[in-house]
């Protein structure tokens, strides 16, 4: 479920501001501990989310001007999550705003367990990705929204949205 974002780096000279973080299963566990510390239900709906986890990896530019990346760089890590361990949970695009946000899960197999996540989030002065390894709770995914530079997606409303009908529903 690790998916590869280092071909990304290169747009680091052009972005205004970079957001890099890899934490692996050591890492998360080290955080895991410092929450226990916390009791209180946000750190501990978090601890019991991260507890698991085998990496966190997020990529982030923001850039002064549209076009510093390409299509090319998000096709890059597109064309991982194209094989059939991946799924495709969320995907809005808006060619008006030339933004697109997409959140792929990997499951193993009919036990429908979540191995991993991937998002990636793309307007034209910004790109995001994301990639979560491990058993993820979906219930629980909202928790780690606004952490360890994790973007804002909306998960949970976008896991309760009923099926779109083609209209203004489809932007962001």
């Amino acid at each position: 479920p690790r998916i590869e974002i280092k071909q990304l780096d290169k747009l680091a000279s052009k972005a205004a501001e970079v957001v890099d973080v890899t934490l692996d299963e050591p890492m998360l566990k080290l955080a895991s501990k410092f929450l226990a510390a916390d009791h209180d239900s946000d750190s501990t709906q978090f601890q019991d989310l991260v507890k698991n986890l085998k990496g966190v990896y997020v990529k982030s530019f923001e850039f002064d001007k549209p076009g510093e990346y390409s299509d090319a760089d998000i096709e890059a890590v597109r064309s991982q999550l194209k094989s059939s361990a991946w799924s495709k949970m969320v995907g809005v695009q808006s060619k008006h705003d030339n933004e697109l946000s997409e959140v792929y899960l990997m499951t193993e197999g009919a036990t429908e367990k979540i191995l991993g996540l991937a998002i990636i989030a793309a307007e034209p002065k910004e790109l995001t990705v994301v990639n979560i390894v491990g058993p993820i709770d979906i219930n629980k995914l909202s928790a780690l929204e606004g952490k360890m530079g994790i973007p804002h997606m909306d998960l949970q409303k976008n896991q309760q949205a009923k099926p779109s009908t083609g209209g203004q529903d489809e932007k962001k």
